[in-house]
């Protein structure tokens, strides 16, 4: 365990400290932060916090600002119940006594209606804290409300690690600073995940080790590479698999350690011959030197540490692509050297028993699950989305903007402007989401409230305890849980009327992780297993302990496998037996010539801090990046408003010509607020829904479209 300094109390008037907590969005870093509190009670400057050996000091500047976000003037602060039509605009203020009756009211009348499964509680990561994230479901089993099946993250790259691990779990990730090669692929760590390019720098500046970074354009992290490979989007898999074909054909696969700890790398090995370099060439755009000259680095560099992101998780084919891509690391035997394998995520390590407080004692399995991604679906009436049963008339949204995030969105706005449907949404911000509910409940931020974290893209479970008080009309998530189960007759099932801290110190002593104040006495505990169980030196996961180059890709493990009653979703069948570039992504055409990706920006994350002043200024404005020659073909010159779109509908916005993505490749960088847009649609317009195989998943960056300069009289006029 790390050595770490004592928690600071609640700021008090009258003295200035240092309170230690957690970054709570979205992100695998879950950065241990120190905040300066300020004598009047406030927070002040938001820096890492140097004794945690993973954070090293270092966060990201959105986060580093987060004063802006914590005092922004457009902070909701009262219930607010909505006036005249949806989305219009128009609030009065009501009591959050009156607002909680209302809530409560309305999913009783749902369920007299419909039955229970008319109200779907519909959440997400807008807090990773598990205590204000997952409440939630403690509600929706008491209740029998609809299931969620979280699928807008991770489905296709867990899916795909676990099926050739065994296991979600890999190589201590400051290991990146021991190795000699660290691949970073399928994530721009730059903007999503800074700490690991803290580690991977480290690994050059003392060791001289290379930096490769795979990706389809020229971001950040790019920027920062030794090696730099663009390819298309969705093609990783045959880049994987030429490299392997090179380590066979060259003498750089280890077969003593596949025969050990492999299935059939025999059968792989023969598979592979006909994916050769030039094969792989033909399919990604890199030359074949380029896969050549990677194959050979890697193949000569035992301690290769592979950081494989989240952008797997964002192609119709990203299961197949991210076994493909950890292949790699077996057939070398990278697992071997400290410094060596595959890392995406740590989740299995930390083993936190949360039963109680989910409720998951009266889960009943006979309730239909609704897929996450297909909230528009659901709530246009998609019998399919809907399991063939009742429709969704009530919902409880926190954590979570689905009027931007979500895929397919003209379907989700129709949902939502439905008469017949209810919505409360608990938040920080008017976002697209609260502006089109019935009822907007103010929400707390992190720093106001106790939480407990664990860091998928590390191996600390951490504390974030209550620094600063919160606005007097301001609520927890717990507390909106709490008061609509009294209203709705529940609060005497297990796991209700508990506090945060209360829940944390059950979690933590469930999961042998010792109690609250033990936690409290250290900020944080590591959590990292030892080298053998890390590097899978013991065995991999499954039974026989072998790493599957041939998975069973509907009985095989996943984190997010689909309920029986709901079983294996897309086109399964045309999963490969062995690592392989599967065809199923959206392929451009004569009518839709472009490929699409809807990327992360630096200055936001996911739809949080698009409120902020600095982030604003920063991204600038809606752009869709396009490669000059594509431009010059168009004749669209920089600043110029185009129009993009396929079969789910088109939006307009800004070129900007950005040289280092292959040619027939836009890049829409950043989740901007709707009303951002030159007319008011976001670029989620143009995403799909239809399930990824073979768990479900939102390949929101697998899109065909067409490009054309608009010529429509208003293109001179720029965003509200």
């Amino acid at each position: 365990m790390n050595v770490a300094t004592k928690i600071t109390p609640v700021a008090k008037a009258g003295h200035n400290s240092v309170g230690h907590t957690v970054c709570p969005h979205d992100c695998p870093s879950a950065c241990a932060l120190d905040v300066d509190l300020t004598a009047d009670g406030k927070i002040g400057r938001v820096r890492g916090a140097s004794d945690n050996t993973y954070t090293a000091g270092v966060i990201c500047a959105k986060v580093a600002r987060y004063t802006e976000r914590l005092y922004h003037p457009g902070r909701l602060m009262v219930p607010q119940r909505r006036k005249g039509a949806k989305g219009a605009g128009n609030w009065q203020e009501v009591s959050w006594e009156a607002a909680l009756d209302e809530i409560a009211d309305a999913f009783v009348k749902a369920e007299a209606k419909h039955g229970s499964e008319a109200v779907w509680p519909y959440f997400y990561a807008g807090t990773m804290g598990q205590v204000q994230r997952d409440s939630i479901e403690r509600l929706r089993h008491a209740k029998k409300y609809s299931g969620f099946m979280g699928t807008i993250c991770t489905n296709m790259a867990w899916t795909g690690y676990v099926m050739g691990t065994g296991a979600l779990r890999g190589p201590d990730p400051r290991e990146m600073a021991k190795s000699d090669c660290v691949v970073i692929w399928g994530t721009n760590a730059v903007a999503t995940q800074v700490n690991v390019m803290t580690h991977a720098v480290k690994a050059r500046k003392e060791r001289g080790a290379k930096i490769v970074v795979i990706d389809i354009y020229d971001n950040p992290t790019m920027k920062q590479a030794d090696v730099k490979l663009v390819l298309r989007p969705g093609t990783d898999a045959a880049l994987a698999c030429a490299v392997m074909h090179i380590a066979f054909r060259d003498g750089h696969a280890d077969r003593a350690y596949m025969e050990k700890y492999a299935d059939d790398a025999a059968g792989l090995e023969a598979h592979l011959k006909s994916r050769t370099p030039e094969w792989a060439s033909a399919i990604t755009g890199l030359s074949i030197e380029g896969i050549e000259a990677f194959a050979a680095l890697v193949g000569t560099t035992k301690k290769t540490f592979f950081r494989l992101g989240y952008g797997f998780s964002r192609q119709r084919n990203g299961t197949a692509s991210m076994h493909a891509a950890l292949s790699v690391a077996t057939v070398l035997g990278s697992w071997q050297y400290e410094g060596g394998g595959a890392f995406h995520n740590n989740g299995e390590i930390f083993k936190l028993d949360k039963s109680e407080l989910m409720g998951t004692a009266y889960m009943d399995p006979d309730i239909r699950q609704l897929d996450q991604s297909q909230v528009g679906r659901v709530l246009t009436g998609d019998a399919e989305a809907l399991r063939h049963r009742g429709p969704v008339t009530a919902m409880l949204i926190q954590n979570t903007n689905p009027m931007n995030i979500a895929p397919e969105q003209r379907l989700v706005r129709e949902g939502f402007l439905r008469d017949d449907l209810f919505v409360a949404v608990h938040e920080q911000f008017m976002t697209d989401t609260a502006k089109v509910a019935d009822i907007v409940l103010p929400a707390t931020m992190f720093v106001e409230h106790d939480d407990l974290y664990r860091a998928g893209g590390q191996q600390h479970i951490l504390l974030g305890p209550k620094l600063v008080e919160p606005p007097e009309t301001v609520r927890t998530n717990l507390f909106v849980i709490e008061e609509l189960a009294k209203r709705l007759g529940v609060d005497h099932f297990a796991g209700f009327g508990l506090d945060e801290r209360t829940h944390i110190d059950h979690i933590l002593e469930a999961s042998g992780w010792g109690s609250y104040e033990d936690l409290k006495a250290n900020k944080w505990i590591d959590a990292q297993p030892d080298f053998e169980m890390a590097h899978y030196i013991n065995g991999f996961g499954y039974a026989d302990g072998k790493f599957r180059f041939s998975p069973d890709w509907v009985g095989g493990p996943s984190p997010d496998r689909t309920p029986d009653s709901v079983g294996p979703l897309g086109p399964h069948a045309d999963l490969p037996r062995f690592p392989d570039f599967v065809p199923v992504i959206e392929t451009a055409d004569a009518d839709h010539p472009f490929r699409l990706a809807t990327s992360p920006s630096r200055s936001f994350l996911n739809s949080s801090f698009a409120e902020t002043k600095s982030s604003v200024q920063k991204e600038g404005r809606p752009e869709v990046m396009i490669e000059p020659s594509d431009a010059e073909r168009l004749q669209i010159v920089d600043g110029d408003i185009v129009s993009i779109g396929n079969r789910r509908g088109e939006i307009r916005l800004h070129a900007k010509l950005v040289p280092g993505a292959k040619p027939g490749v836009l890049i829409a960088e950043g989740l901007w607020p709707n009303d951002a847009h030159l007319d008011g649609e976001g670029i989620n317009v143009l995403t799909g829904a239809d399930p990824v195989a073979p768990f479900g998943g939102a390949a929101v960056h697998d899109n065909k479209v067409w490009l054309r300069k608009d010529f429509s009289p208003d293109t001179t006029r720029e965003m509200a």
